[in-house]
């Protein structure tokens, strides 16, 4: 069987696992950096140690309560928190798929491939609606 053919990757698809390859270690360290920035004590929590180990046990709607804490992208008000200030890795790991489609559609659209750019689109689209908590799906 000649593979010749199947031994070029095609630059799109380089540009995004290579995005996706340093978003991802880029997510887990400032996951790694911000967790230490809590453990640390550098930036006080919202919901102290102590509340978190009063509603450990309880449903999760009690420690919201308790804590105060906002639900859905509510978190993104409490960024200046060191048990919130975690939140920007994992929001970072979430989405860079996302935006390693942006590039993507530029690239269809260079090689004059409009369906693979329009299912680029509707990806992107997809995500960001799924993203948006529009649809209520999950316990948020």
């Amino acid at each position: 069987m000649n593979t010749a053919k199947y031994d070029k990757t095609p630059k799109e698809q380089i540009l995004y696992a290579s995005m996706l390859f340093y978003g991802c270690w880029g997510g887990l360290a400032l996951m790694a950096i911000t967790y230490l920035i809590y453990v640390f004590g550098v930036m006080d929590p919202h919901v102290s140690m102590e509340t978190v180990t009063e509603v450990w046990s309880k449903p999760v709607h009690e420690y919201l309560t308790v804590g105060s804490v906002p639900v859905g992208w509510g978190w993104s008000t409490l960024l200046n928190k060191g048990d919130f200030l975690n939140f920007l890795g994992i929001a970072l790991l979430a989405g860079m798929t996302l935006v390693c489609y942006i590039p993507l559609v530029i690239a269809y659209l260079k090689k004059k491939d409009p369906l693979f750019a329009a299912i680029a689109v509707a990806e992107i689209l997809v995500l960001a609606f799924a993203a948006s908590g529009i649809v209520g799906g999950g316990a948020h």
